[in-house]
């Protein structure tokens, strides 16, 4: 018989990659996940770990049972969940990572919501870029993700992980100070700009956006941090492209025009 704690242990050796990372997931030493793996070996009868190099790499036989061990782990989360449906109240902890502007505006009014109607629920929420997020949940790091999926910018999938529309956002340029009276990318083409990180979906959209217009964009400020994304263009030391999340929110000093054609991103729960 296959110990349900050790397909538990390959599982998180197949997504980590490495017995430190995964000693680290589970709380264990690097030598005890080896230990548990060799047992687990000597119950499957055929060896699941080959080594490559310095590193330990999962055989065809191994890469099945993951399959298999996936299933099972799936399995096992589903009838527990079933039996949490037949307590007469909702309880126990679950962990949500969710980007920023989706943590600003549709974070708390659902957490309110559910504190209402379920008081006995505890909700861990950690901000997390979104595609390191559903990596991590896949990797049951987290039991919930809220991510988001720009345009010609598919967000990674994931087996097992079923997708849930929330919301469509539009984005939309965003200007104020000397660029107030800009409706168009064309007409900021001069400006300076702030943008998210280089590797990001939401840079590399804003980038071709610009480009498409003409132009190659000057950028001076570059953070994560889409609130300080709304300071700079308030202030007038830059201009930038914005989702509705950001722009929608009522209290933003500066001016929001749709780009053309126009353009949406996806947020989305999985």
């Amino acid at each position: 018989m296959l110990d349900l704690t050790r397909l538990a242990m390959l599982h998180e050796f197949s997504v980590r990659g490495t017995l430190a990372a995964t000693a680290e997931a589970l709380g264990y030493t690097p030598s005890a996940i080896s230990q548990q793996l060799a047992v687990l070996e000597r119950e499957a009868g055929t060896p699941l770990t080959v080594r490559a190099g310095r590193r330990l790499r999962l055989t065809p036989a191994g890469e099945r049972l993951v399959v298999h061990a996936n299933a099972i782990l799936a399995t096992l989360e589903e009838a527990q969940t079933e039996l949490r449906l037949h307590r007469e109240s909702v309880r126990g902890t679950v962990k949500l990572a969710v980007f920023q502007s989706a943590a600003l505006a549709l974070v708390p009014p659902a957490l309110r919501a559910l504190g209402t109607a379920h008081p006995d629920l505890r909700v861990l929420v950690t901000q997390s870029e979104p595609g390191a997020a559903l990596a991590d949940t896949w990797a049951r790091d987290f039991d919930l993700v809220v991510a988001e999926e720009y345009p010609h910018h598919s967000a990674p999938y994931y087996p097992d992980l079923d997708r849930r529309p929330l919301v469509t956002d539009e984005i939309r340029l965003c200007v104020g100070g000397p660029w107030e009276d800009a409706t168009a990318l064309s007409d900021v083409s001069g400006a300076t700009w702030v943008m998210e990180p280089r590797g990001t979906a939401t840079r590399h959209f804003a980038e071709q956006a610009c480009r498409t217009a003409g132009f190659e964009p000057d950028v001076r400020f570059e953070t994560a941090d889409l609130q300080a994304h709304v300071r700079y263009i308030e202030s007038g030391l830059a201009v930038g492209l914005l989702p509705g999340l950001m722009w929608g929110r009522g209290d933003m000093a500066a001016s929001a025009h749709s780009l053309t054609p126009a353009a949406h991103r996806t947020v989305f729960t999985a």
